[in-house]
């Protein structure tokens, strides 16, 4: 599955983190320019999103974890390949959903609870043959929060040029 080819390439991760990063950057600015159309393809974008992260950890993964949920709060490395693929798991869902609500710390949280019940449903259904650890709460958290304030970012760099546009004008 996904979590085997992360493992068998990854040199490949940091790389695919950054292309992610630099995609939703890229692909915000182009959406915020285009009007209603844009908040159209964000809205579809954030729904794929969402999907993608409910895919990839409720999905069944084939093995049997045990039915204890992994209570640590060690800060992993930052670099490992599921650290960066937890962070990366649902910083496109914030990241897009605050470009349509502009509300970062709600959407933050949201994610984050949204993590919870992942964790929990992991911990609670053995069929789906997933682990439940604390560590993917917290890394899902930062990415949520960083796809949150990169998207707050360039709302706030957008508003602040189209404000300097306007003073030019007159």
């Amino acid at each position: 599955m996904i979590s085997t080819f992360l493992v068998e390439h990854s040199w490949a991760v940091p790389i695919v983190f950054a292309l992610l990063l630099a995609g939703c950057v890229l692909l915000g600015t182009v959406l915020l320019r285009a009007g209603d159309r844009g908040e159209q393809v964000t809205r579809w974008l954030a729904a794929a999103a969402v999907l993608a992260a409910l895919a990839l950890t409720l999905t069944p993964a084939g093995a049997q974890p045990e039915r204890t949920c992994a209570v640590q709060f060690a800060w992993p490395s930052l670099g490992g390949v599921e650290t960066l693929a937890n962070i990366a798991l649902l910083l496109p869902v914030a990241y897009f959903a605050t470009l349509l609500t502009r509300r970062p710390v709600l959407v933050a949280a949201a994610a984050s609870a949204g993590s919870v019940l992942i964790e929990t449903v992991q911990a609670l259904v053995p069929a789906i043959g997933r682990a439940c650890d604390t560590t993917d709460w917290e890394m899902n958290t930062i990415g949520a929060v960083a796809g949150a304030l990169l998207a707050w970012s360039i709302i706030r760099v957008r508003a602040g040029l189209a404000a300097a546009a306007r003073r030019r004008r007159g």
